[in-house]
């Protein structure tokens, strides 16, 4: 996604919340905290967008965010991360990115493989993509998978 396609996705996202009264944060591990570049990259954003988590070791994932999940490259684990970083922020929306940017599988998954999270008051769901690319453009591609998911729910709800 280009960074003008990117700076529209933001602030259409930020409007769209800032019409609601809502706030979103972000818990990531795969994204390693460009999918928290994006949503403040709009001017005004901090009145929409609260934080995020980086959570790209297992360990943080358990301790900060509550993770139980067996494995990390998971629905369970992406619903988790933004259930747990929902509580910890306060926040009405939160989205979580978690799976395999490479250069090597994990967990049995293939380069690739990603899931996305969005938690709300109402509920909490997952979302997986099956990727092609090399590491930044999986990133980006699951920032602007995660982005539109959002956009869409809140449009809707």
């Amino acid at each position: 996604m280009s960074s003008q396609a990117t700076e529209a996705a933001a602030a259409n996202l930020h409007l769209a919340l800032l019409e609601r009264s809502e706030h979103v944060g972000c818990a990531e591990s795969l994204t390693g905290g460009e999918l928290a570049s994006w949503l403040s990259s709009t001017p005004g954003a901090s009145a929409t967008f609260i934080g995020a988590v980086v959570s790209y070791a297992s360990e943080v994932k358990r301790a900060v965010l509550g993770v139980t999940a067996e494995r990390v490259v998971s629905s369970d684990c992406a619903e988790q991360m933004a259930t747990g970083v929902r509580r910890l922020l306060g926040v009405d929306w939160a989205l979580s990115t978690t799976g395999v940017a490479g250069p090597d599988e994990q967990e049995g998954q293939a380069v690739g493989t990603a899931y996305v999270g969005i938690a709300s008051n109402q509920r909490v769901q997952s979302v997986r993509l099956v990727l092609e690319g090399d590491r930044p453009e999986i990133r980006s591609a699951v920032c602007a998978a995660a982005m539109e998911l959002l956009l869409q729910e809140v449009s809707h709800g």
